[in-house]
């Protein structure tokens, strides 16, 4: 990707000024209500992503209220995943709600697109995503949760843990170890959109770390023109 084009897709976070030490032992539990939740949701998500594929290739575009309510879902995913189990970086219960929640510690967004290709959306989510699908086993495990990567294996709950267990023994939360979790989340997060076919910008191979999405890069400066120019 060009580095002076931002990514559609647009994932953040923040870590709680004062984060409980022993909090993070229950909140798995805490969640299960939005884990029942997210069951029906996803399988709408699949469904609404089927009929936004028919709906690209015979329109190249998607449906805006189908998109609106993927991503909808992908934004609930990422809340209750950063409060439970991938950064654990809030104690802060995430809301019922598909809407964006501006004050919210984790936010999650992708930029519309007017236009899809139409060709791109026969094999960007099988055959071009495959060496990102790779990238992602190992960075979240098998299968991907909608940017977060929680369902088993990869690099992320085992950094999740060993953030937490700091938190418990220093109170701090690892800042270096934050930003690299959310660089993980982030690039998953940006093959999910991909492979859900709302977007037809293919992830870099790279992290951006931190927890806010970095700025485009600023184009190069343009030479002064020469004498001879403006003669």
């Amino acid at each position: 990707m060009n580095p002076a084009t931002a990514s559609p897709v647009r994932l953040e976070a923040s870590v709680d000024p004062r984060l409980s030490r022993w909090m993070w032992l229950v909140k798995w539990l805490l969640a299960i209500p939005h884990y029942i939740v997210l069951v029906f949701l996803w399988i709408a998500f699949a469904v609404v992503t089927v009929i936004a594929f028919f709906a690209i290739l015979f329109t190249a575009r998607y449906p805006r209220p189908l998109f609106g309510f993927n991503v909808g879902v992908l934004r609930w995913n990422w809340r209750v995943s950063y409060y439970a189990h991938t950064a654990l970086g809030t104690d802060r219960y995430p809301p019922f709600t598909l809407a964006d929640v501006p004050d919210y510690p984790a936010r999650f967004d992708i930029a519309y697109p007017e236009r899809l290709s139409r060709g791109l959306v026969l094999v960007k989510w099988w055959l071009l995503a495959i060496p990102q699908y790779i990238a992602v086993a190992i960075i979240a495990g098998g299968g991907w949760g909608g940017g977060d990567g929680w369902r088993g294996g990869g690099l992320m709950p085992y950094l999740s843990l060993v953030a937490v267990v700091i938190l418990l023994f220093t109170a701090r939360y690892p800042r270096h170890l934050f930003d690299f979790l959310i660089g993980l989340a982030r690039w998953a997060a940006r093959v999910t959109a991909y492979s859900a076919l709302m977007t037809d910008q293919y992830p870099p191979f790279r992290l951006d770390m931190g927890g806010q999405e970095p700025p485009p890069a600023s184009p190069p400066a343009s030479p002064p023109a020469s004498p001879l120019t403006k003669a």
